[in-house]
C-alpha cells in the first residue's frame, strides 16, 4: 500500500518575469515536511504536453501542482485529460485570472497550504476553435489590449495599465456580431463579445456576476459601449449588470460571427483576429483545489 505521495509541479519559469526560484524551494520545503516525494518540471514551450503526459506515466504523481499563469495550466489541463488528478494553483503569471476567480490569496505559503488540501471544485471546461479555455475569452476592446501588452515589454499589471489609454483611443469598436447560442439567434453591438465561464478577468473585474464554474453552462456577454460607470460597477461584489450596458445569453454551444476580423483573446493569450468564433461545454472537467471559503 502506497503511503508516500509524490507531487509534481509544473513550473513556468518565464512566467510574469519573476525568478521562480523561492517557489520551488518553498515547494520542496512543504512536500518534505510532509514526508512526500517531490518532481518539479519546468516547461520549455516545446513539446511541454507530452513531457509532462510521459512524466505522469512514469511517476504517477498523487496531484499536480501549477506555477504559472493560465498558459501553463492550459497546457496541464490539456495533458491530464481523461485522467482523475487534482490539481493546486500557485500562480506567478501576469494576470492570473483563473486564481482570480478562485480568491487564492497571494502568500506563498497560504497557496501551498490550498493546493495541498482536501477542498475541491470539479470545474467545467470550455472548447474555442479547437483549444482548452479555463475562464473568459472575448472578441473586442479587452483581447486588443492583450494584443499591444504582447507587443510592449513592460510585463505585469503595469504594463497592461500602460497599454490600456491607447488601446481605449485607438480602435475602431463598437462591431456588429451574429450569435447563434442553443435556439437563440441574435445580432447585436458591441465593443467586447466575452464567453464567460468565471466571474472575473485577471484584474479583479467581475464582468460575469451570475456565472458559475461548475455549472455546466457559460454565459455569453456582449458590452455595448464604453460606460465608465458599468467598467466601475464591475469592481464590486453586489454588482447588477445595467441591461443597456451588457446583454447576457447563457448557453451550452455558440457561434459568433462578425462582419470583420476582430482581435481575439483565450485566457489572456491574444490569438490572433477572427470573424468566426465556435465555442461549446465539453464533457471534461478539471479538479482544482480551492479555498475552505470559496463559494462556488
Amino acid at each position: 500500500m502506497k503511503t508516500q505521495k509524490t507531487i509534481l509541479l509544473v513550473i513556468n519559469p518565464i512566467a510574469g518575469g519573476t525568478d521562480k526560484k523561492p517557489i520551488i524551494e518553498a515547494f520542496k520545503k512543504h512536500v518534505s515536511q510532509n514526508n512526500d516525494e517531490s518532481i518539479i518540471y519546468e516547461t520549455t514551450g516545446k513539446n511541454d504536453k507530452k513531457a509532462i503526459q510521459d512524466l505522469i506515466t512514469e511517476k504517477q504523481p498523487d496531484r499536480i501542482l501549477i506555477s504559472g499563469g493560465d498558459g501553463t495550466i492550459r497546457e496541464v489541463a490539456d495533458a491530464i485529460k481523461g485522467e482523475s488528478l487534482k490539481i493546486g494553483l500557485l500562480p506567478s503569471g501576469s494576470a492570473n485570472g483563473l486564481a482570480t476567480n478562485f480568491d487564492i490569496p497571494d502568500s506563498l505559503e497560504k497557496q501551498l497550504k490550498i493546493a495541498l488540501g482536501e477542498h475541491f471544485i470539479a470545474m467545467d471546461l470550455l472548447e474555442i476553435d479547437g483549444f482548452t479555455c479555463l475562464h473568459i475569452a472575448d472578441l473586442g476592446v479587452n483581447a486588443q489590449l492583450i494584443e499591444n501588452y504582447e507587443k510592449s515589454e513592460i510585463r505585469g499589471k503595469l504594463g497592461y495599465l500602460i497599454q490600456a489609454f491607447p488601446t481605449l483611443i485607438n480602435n475602431d469598436f463598437p462591431f456588429e456580431v451574429k450569435i447563434e447560442c442553443d435556439d437563440e439567434t441574435c445580432i447585436e453591438e458591441g465593443v467586447l463579445v466575452a464567453i464567460a465561464n468565471a466571474n472575473k478577468f485577471g484584474t479583479g473585474a467581475k464582468i460575469n456576476p451570475t456565472g458559475k464554474m461548475d455549472d455546466g453552462i457559460f454565459e455569453v456577454l456582449v458590452f455595448k459601449n464604453f460606460s465608465i460607470k458599468g467598467i466601475l460597477e464591475t469592481f464590486y461584489d453586489d454588482v447588477q449588470l445595467d441591461p443597456d450596458f451588457v446583454k447576457v445569453i447563457k448557453c451550452k454551444e455558440v457561434s459568433i460571427h462578425s462582419k470583420k476580423p476582430i482581435a481575439f483573446q483565450i485566457d489572456g493569450e491574444f490569438m490572433g483576429e477572427k470573424q468566426l468564433i465556435k465555442a461549446k461545454m465539453t464533457d471534461s472537467k478539471l479538479t482544482i483545489a480551492i479555498p475552505k471559503s470559496f463559494n462556488p
